[in-house]
């Protein structure tokens, strides 16, 4: 049994914490809110009163933190308790220059820590199929493997420290650039007097296929298990979409990256942030697209 302390316990970070805990690990959960602390005891998580609590006695420690600011903060005081040769595993979705920066201080303080930023959604976290995208070091990357293994089905190591919030910004650049094309995609056809139903019986077959087609259709319809039969409730909100895209272009911009398109999709999703839509799922984009928004 290995003694894991988890920080951040949000609707991924619980998910993910349980698991591990399902596994027959002793996880030391740690939060701001009482009731995702209370909600990991239930799901087999031991109650960390403070950072102290949940490190000190931690062989591994696993982060999902909102921005890089706090996973700045959070490391700063958590590496003051933690015991040597602790491994550090951050899995929140950050700026790249934070990521390597906080990896540089843990290895200047003699620690392994990779960065692991995920894909998949609440409900991968739930199920523990996640994919995790790592940055690293080949030794912290080959320590936190079996910890990673737990929580999800595809564990990519992606190279040096920052990698992997290199793949997943850049994926989910393609990601929101794809969804929007579908969603004019179906928005044209309807307009043009084609149903839903035969534009993807069609176009799922032909060139125009991807992945926001077939596994996350946007049109209500063709694929029952969407977002789009169940009001475009999340699934993964338009908010963490815009967080990701607004990560992509800073990191464009510092490598002098021409990123045209991923620059129109983060605009597009601001002027749903800006209705007060950013709650819906991404692919809601729909609405703003057929102007129902």
């Amino acid at each position: 049994m290995t003694t894991i302390a988890f920080i951040g316990l949000g609707n991924m970070g619980l998910g993910m914490a349980s698991n591990l805990a399902k596994a027959g690990h002793e996880v030391r959960a740690l939060d701001i809110s009482a009731d995702a602390v209370a909600k990991a005891v239930g799901a087999g998580c031991v109650k960390a009163g403070n950072a102290k609590d949940a490190v000190g006695p931690a062989d591994v420690v696993v982060t999902m933190l909102p921005a890089g600011k706090h996973v700045e903060l959070v490391y700063a005081d958590v590496m003051t308790h933690a015991r040597p040769g602790t491994l550090f595993i951050d899995c929140s979705t950050i700026d790249v220059d934070t990521a390597r920066k906080v990896i540089d201080f843990a290895e200047t303080n003699g620690f392994d820590m990779i960065d692991a930023p995920v894909s998949g959604g609440v409900g991968g976290a739930a199920a523990g199929t996640l994919t995790f995208m790592c940055g690293g070091t080949d030794d912290a990357y080959a320590r936190a493997k079996p910890i990673l293994e737990i929580m999800g089905k595809n564990i990519f190591h992606a190279g040096g420290a920052g990698n992997g919030q290199v793949a997943k910004i850049a994926n989910n650049m393609l990601l929101g650039i794809h969804m929007i094309g579908t969603c004019e995609a179906f928005n044209l056809a309807e307009k043009l007097g084609l149903d839903a139903q035969t534009f993807y019986d069609i176009a799922s077959t032909a060139s125009g296929q991807n992945w926001s087609m077939t596994s996350y259709c946007p049109a209500p319809g063709p694929v029952e298990a969407a977002p789009s039969n169940r009001n475009y409730q999340p699934g993964f909100a338009a908010a963490m979409m815009l967080k990701d895209l607004r990560l992509a272009q800073d990191a464009a911009q510092s490598a002098k990256a021409a990123t045209p398109l991923g620059a129109q999709a983060m605009a597009l999703y601001a002027l749903m942030e800006s209705a007060g839509e950013d709650g819906l799922d991404f692919s809601g984009v729909m609405k703003l697209i057929n102007g129902s928004l």
